[in-house]
């Protein structure tokens, strides 16, 4: 295995990671992995195995995605990871394409958490993908609609109207809202609070920013819009939320 320079405490504690991918083995529609901060895999979960023409998950380490997977997806995936380096911050609901365990193409839901050592520094992140077979299936998944989700997620600072949305995804305002549920689990207006809740809630807890400022960068009509929706979301307010204890690092 390659050891990347940077991670010598990530490295210290490799039998712990990879300890913690073996808790998705069972999950074969799940696929779970840790990175370096040159994403080179660390360690996956067996579901990841066969989709990457490999026998054993040891093959993965010390590989980048574009040794694993079909370059467009490997060019996503590292397009994320650098996102989450540069900011620090975790990705949530990205809606990516991925190989199925029968190798076929389709999607899936990722998410990715920056991993740090018990004195704040980097070391690399974590990522777990769920599998949208079913969704997959009933084509209700393709490249308009990750575009349109794409598109919110890049832009939730500034207004969004449905209209536009609708022209992203080729789809009407019903059908957007029905499909954002689908796969969501909330509609398209709500998936923009959410997303625009998530950012803010880490520039609160990680940096000394007025509520104010905060809110204008986060696409808030002002602080108290701010304030309401994280009274109903979390139950705090954001001055609650910002003095509450640090989480806990991952190590």
């Amino acid at each position: 295995m390659l050891i990347p320079a940077q991670a010598p405490h990530l490295i210290s504690d490799l039998a712990a990671v990879r300890a913690m991918a073996a808790l998705f083995d069972h999950l074969p529609d799940v696929v779970f992995a840790v990175k370096d901060l040159d994403s080179r895999y660390l360690t996956i979960s067996e579901g990841c195995v066969g989709r990457c023409a490999l026998r054993h998950r040891w093959q993965a380490e010390g590989r980048t995605a574009h040794e694993l997977f079909p370059s467009a997806m490997a060019n996503r995936y590292r397009e994320q990871d650098l996102a989450l380096f540069a900011e620090q911050r975790p990705l949530r609901n990205r809606l990516d394409l991925t190989v199925y365990p029968d190798r076929a193409p389709g999607w899936c839901l990722t998410s990715k958490q920056p991993l740090r050592d018990p004195d704040g520094r980097l070391l690399g992140l974590v990522c777990i993908s769920k599998d949208l077979a079913d969704l997959t299936r009933e084509k209700l998944l393709d490249e308009r609609f990750a575009a349109c989700v794409d598109h919110i997620q890049a832009h939730y600072h500034r207004p969004l109207h449905l209209e536009e949305l609708c022209e992203l995804s080729g789809l009407s305002i019903g059908q957007l809202d029905r499909r954002m549920k689908r796969v969501f689990q909330s509609c398209a207006g709500d998936f923009i609070r959410r997303t625009r809740m998530e950012a803010a809630c880490h520039a609160i807890r990680h940096s000394r920013r007025s509520l104010a400022d905060i809110a204008a960068s986060c696409g808030f009509s002002d602080q108290s819009a701010l304030t309401r929706l994280c009274r109903q979301l979390l139950g705090l307010s954001p001055r609650q939320l910002r003095w509450q204890p640090p989480p806990a690092r991952q190590s």
